[in-house]
């Protein structure tokens, strides 16, 4: 878990990007990502788009859930 006020730059951001990246590519949220590593939503979406991820749709998976 990283500070919230710790600087993440050079090799030590990549790495982390390429981390967040592959839990993102498995089906983890932002947000659930970002409380894993204590660091904000905006922060992880951030290193997420930096790693070259291609971000999902808003609104989660929603298949497989019963009507409401």
């Amino acid at each position: 878990m990283l500070g919230s006020r710790v600087w993440v730059t050079g090799l030590a951001r990549k790495k982390l990007g390429a981390d967040l990246k592959r839990a993102y590519d498995k089906g983890a949220s932002i947000r659930t990502l970002a409380e894993g590593c204590g660091r904000s939503y905006g922060f992880v979406r951030l290193l997420l788009t930096e790693a070259g991820t291609t971000l999902r749709s808003r609104g989660g998976d929603t298949r497989g859930r019963p009507a409401a």
